[in-house]
C-alpha cells in the first residue's frame, strides 16, 4: 500500500469518527480554545490576529472568537496556495476550494499572526496531523516564518490517534493539539 492509499484509509476511519462526535464535545473544544486564547492573551505576550478556518461538516467551530479577537481566515488562491486575510464585517467570498473568506485586499502577512488554529480528521502522539490531503497547511508551513507561528489542531477526542499516523516526507508536524479532554500545547 502507498503512502497516499494509507492516509487516504485513515481519512476513512477519522472522518467516520468524526461524523459520530456530539455537539457538546464540540461544543467543549471550542470551550477549550477560548480557555487557550484567553491564557495566551493574559500572559503578556505579543497579540496580533488569530487564523482560524471557516468550518467545514462536523468541525469544531470556532468563528465565536471573533467576538473578541482579531481573527485571519484562510483563502486558496488559484495556484493552490493558502493565504491567510483578515476577517472584517466584509462580505465573505468563495476561494478556489469553495470555502467561504476573505478578499484577498485583506491579505496578512506572517507576522500578523500571533497563532493558527487548524482542523484535523487526526492526530498522533508525534503531533502530525492527517488532514483532508489538499496540503495547504503543510506547503504553508514549509516557510519557516509561517511555521515558527504556532500552530495548533483542532478536534475531538475520539479522534486523536492511538497509533502513529502514516506520515509523508512533506508532513510538517503540529505545535499542540486542543480537544474538549485536553489542550495540549
Amino acid at each position: 500500500m502507498t503512502i497516499s492509499e494509507k492516509k487516504n484509509f485513515e481519512r476513512g476511519i477519522f472522518r467516520n469518527l468524526m461524523d459520530k462526535s456530539s455537539l457538546i464535545d464540540r461544543r467543549n473544544v471550542e470551550i477549550n480554545v477560548r480557555l487557550y486564547v484567553e491564557s495566551f492573551f493574559t500572559s503578556g505576550k505579543k497579540f496580533n490576529h488569530i487564523g482560524i478556518y471557516w468550518p467545514l461538516k462536523n468541525e469544531v467551530d470556532i468563528r465565536s472568537l471573533n467576538d473578541k479577537y482579531s481573527l485571519a481566515l484562510p483563502r486558496c488562491d488559484d495556484n493552490k496556495e493558502l493565504l491567510f486575510c483578515a476577517w472584517d464585517d466584509k462580505k465573505l467570498t468563495k476561494d478556489s476550494e469553495g470555502i467561504p473568506s476573505p478578499d484577498i485586499s485583506s491579505k496578512i502577512s506572517y507576522k500578523n499572526l500571533s497563532m493558527i488554529f487548524i482542523p484535523c480528521l487526526s492526530i498522533d502522539k508525534n503531533l502530525t496531523r492527517l488532514g483532508y490531503g489538499g496540503g495547504y497547511f503543510d506547503r504553508l508551513r514549509v516557510d519557516k516564518n509561517w511555521r515558527d507561528i504556532p500552530c495548533i489542531g483542532v478536534l475531538t477526542s475520539n479522534c486523536v490517534s492511538h497509533d502513529l499516523l502514516t506520515k509523508a516526507d512533506w508532513d510538517i508536524p503540529l505545535s499542540g493539539f486542543i480537544t474538549e479532554k485536553e489542550i495540549l500545547v
